[in-house]
């Protein structure tokens, strides 16, 4: 199996300072600072990107365990939020809601909800976030 890789740079102190993320393919290059990450300063941060990550996961996830069911979904459009928390113990990434609309012929409210519940448990990114408690709200349209 493939081997995924990624970096990030951070110069200066923690507020003042700045850094950078890289995907090892290239699609991705942003800046990130104190205030992209803790204030609505534009730019990205490490949250999102994970985010980015579940939702890409989750919705693949979601079509290979429909397909394996029986059903082809048409779409499946899945959007993350990540709570980022103060807690004693420091920051914490606390809980992800994830919110899913799947276009699939033929797969009845059922069946649909009973994949999309295993696929929020069973993706290779929701397996790596198992300190994180995950929210599902997903619908068929």
């Amino acid at each position: 199996m493939a081997v995924r890789h990624a970096q990030a740079v951070w110069k200066g102190n923690l507020r003042e300072g700045n850094g950078a993320m890289k995907l090892g393919s290239g699609a991705f290059e942003g800046a990130y600072s104190f205030g992209t990450r803790f204030e609505e300063t534009p730019g990205t941060n490490p949250e999102e990107l994970i985010g980015a990550a579940l939702a890409g996961c989750f919705s693949m996830a979601l079509s290979a365990n429909l397909e394996r069911a029986g059903f082809t979904a048409a779409s499946i459009q899945t959007a993350a939020k990540v709570h980022l928390t103060r807690t004693d113990a420091g920051f914490r990434i606390t809980t992800i809601e994830l919110d899913t609309e799947a276009s699939v012929p033929g797969v009845d409210e059922t069946t649909f909800q009973q994949q999309a519940e295993a696929t929020k448990t069973g993706c290779p990114v929701s397996n790596a976030l198992t300190g994180v408690e995950i929210r599902l709200n997903a619908r068929l349209v």
